[in-house]
């Protein structure tokens, strides 16, 4: 990974007009920083092999993910080991329905943010899934009510 000395103002204004919409040809982005086409593709191509842009993404609408609930879930585990810890991180990494994952401070080890499609039940997901994750001791579920951001 090649590391950046410093950003300066045009990498930070690449990095936010990315941010806002990462399919722009490197002529409009050149355009939208103030460089030319061939300049803004090199100082994303940087930004890339330092590590500071990690990938690219479409972002999907609701009936594109086949309209899920979603729900987050507070994951209590036996023990706070780092083989324990370990077990379930990877573990989660193999749930499909597991689309963000925290660890964090407080009563609670981790809070996942769980999707779960059309025709699917949390029950179902609890039951068989979310309880068998390895070092698991309690889950605490919070169902969403509706969405307050806009999406696309």
């Amino acid at each position: 990974m090649q590391k950046i000395s410093h950003m300066d103002r045009i990498d930070r204004k690449i990095l936010a007009t990315l941010a806002a919409d990462a399919s722009l040809t490197s002529e409009a982005l050149g355009a939208a920083v103030g460089l030319s086409p061939s300049a803004a593709h090199r100082r994303v191509k940087v930004l890339e092999a330092s590590g500071m842009i990690l990938g690219y993404r479409a972002r999907l609408s609701r009936a594109a993910r086949g309209n899920p609930s979603t729900m987050f879930v507070q994951v209590t585990l036996t023990d706070q080991r780092q083989a324990t810890m370990l077990a379930f991180e990877r573990a989660l990494e193999r749930t499909a329905q597991v689309d963000e994952a925290w660890l964090l401070s407080g009563e609670s080890d981790y809070l996942l943010k769980v999707l779960i499609p059309e025709g699917d039940s949390y029950e179902r997901v609890h039951r068989e899934i979310l309880s068998a994750l390895p070092g698991v001791m309690r889950l605490v579920t919070q169902f969403t009510l509706r969405t307050l951001a806009a999406e696309e």
